[in-house]
């Protein structure tokens, strides 16, 4: 199956100097959890170290580091808001209000050298039960994470086993100028990982690329911080040990993956059945006893074999056209993996041009569709199948994924609060 898309993971030490020691038993699940997950990892595989992602690259790297970088992360601070629809002091107003949970969440342990979310995992306040909760069997436990998850305001929960793979070899250093690597060993007796879903606005992703758009973003950022934090809580509150992440850690792909919750795309994304490419996601590690999904594949890999309207709408053209590679093109990429692998340097750089994030690449994608709708669950069933190309060629020919402009998103939703 080498002809099929990957995951995330790049960087560290060669991976079979840490490849634990695992039982052949366990080996031959994890190999048959990769076959199912459509995962090609060869003896190249290397783990990633943070510090190499392409943000923090921005701190130390000279093929990254530019005045429109600074220039990037200062308009979140203060923006300089312009003329242009979609940049207008309105909007970079929402784009920062979207992230202010996130940012507190963030900044709350920088005095102790932590950046909780991005670089580090969130602390969270209430303290592991010293006596264990008396527990249902497996199988009840986990619906009751699953009921709890959603009722904090997930919408999307799956369950993995903890896989070091995905795990940073280090995390970036907040309290370092050039953001040096620091430890990252403190998951030692983890076994599972709950990841969860979190929907983006359809109707802000679809003023993509604005300033306006990347509330969409922001929303969710601020959203899984509150959420997964409460869920790493609720765990603990049952004597087990449960920690929140977000980006740190590890990679979230993958892991996104493995429970089940969607496939990787030629866009780098995670499409899942319920909201296509408009996801993000966060993640708790536990020693809870918990009953592990399964990868589930529905068409995506062949849609994105055949599809490449993400790769020619992107402006830097930092998206493959072609089919997955083991290599990608910078160091922010995966080593080892097969996969479609987006040129870092270029898609960042882009972003720092307009001061803002992008994502027209998840705007364009054919799986971004509202599938509340039964129209549109009837347009992804037939995608995913033998009429792909017409529905290709229908999704071209009426274009539902065009531009809205910021403008109108503004009219629109002061009518619909009148």
């Amino acid at each position: 199956m080498t002809d099929e898309p990957i995951l995330e993971s790049d960087g560290g030490a060669d991976w079979p100097a840490n490849r634990p020691s695992l039982t052949p038993e366990e080996l031959e699940a994890r190999a048959a959890s990769d076959r199912q997950a459509g995962f090609v990892i060869s003896e190249n595989f290397r783990r990633f170290s943070q510090r190499d992602d392409v943000f923090n690259r921005a701190w130390w790297d000279p093929e990254v580091m530019s005045d429109d970088v600074a220039a990037f992360y200062a308009a979140h601070r203060k923006p300089d808001p312009r003329k242009g629809d979609g940049y207008t002091q309105w909007d970079f107003a929402l784009l920062n209000a979207s992230w202010s949970v996130a940012r507190d969440f963030a900044g709350r342990g920088m005095a102790k050298g932590r950046r909780e979310g991005f670089l580090d995992p969130f602390e969270v306040f209430v303290p592991q039960a010293e006596q264990q909760a008396e527990l249902p069997p497996v199988p009840e436990v986990t619906d009751r994470i699953r009921s709890v998850a959603a009722f904090l305001g997930a919408d999307l929960v799956g369950v993995t086993a903890y896989d070091e793979r995905w795990t940073y070899t280090h995390s970036a250093d907040i309290s370092s100028e050039s953001r040096a690597e620091k430890p990252n060993d403190w998951l030692d007796g983890m076994t599972s990982v709950i990841v969860l879903g979190h929907e983006m606005e359809r109707s802000l992703v679809q003023a993509y690329p604005s300033a306006l758009a990347a509330a969409a973003t922001g929303r969710e950022y601020s959203h899984e911080a509150a959420i997964v934090t409460s869920l790493a809580s609720f765990i603990n509150g049952l004597g087990f040990r449960a920690v929140a992440t977000s980006n740190d850690t590890a990679l979230a792909i993958p892991y996104a993956i493995q429970a089940g919750l969607g496939e990787y795309g030629r866009n780098q994304m995670v499409i899942t059945k319920e909201f296509g490419p408009r996801v993000r996601f966060s993640k708790v590690f536990t020693d809870l006893p918990l009953v592990h999904d399964k990868p589930t594949r529905f068409g995506v890999g062949e849609t994105c074999n055949a599809c490449t309207k993400c790769a020619e709408a992107c402006p830097p053209k930092a998206l493959p056209k072609g089919p997955p590679q083991e290599v990608g093109p910078d160091r922010s990429n995966v080593s080892g993996v097969t996969k479609w692998s987006a040129d870092c340097n270029k898609c960042f750089t882009y972003w720092t041009k307009l001061r803002a994030d992008c994502a027209i690449c998840m705007r364009v994608c054919p799986y971004n569709r509202d599938y509340s709708k039964w129209r549109n669950r009837r347009f992804r069933d037939l995608l995913n199948g033998p009429l792909r190309g017409l529905m290709l060629w229908l999704d071209a020919r009426f274009d539902i994924n065009r531009r809205v402009a910021p403008k109108d998103w503004w009219r629109t939703a002061s009518a619909d609060s009148g």
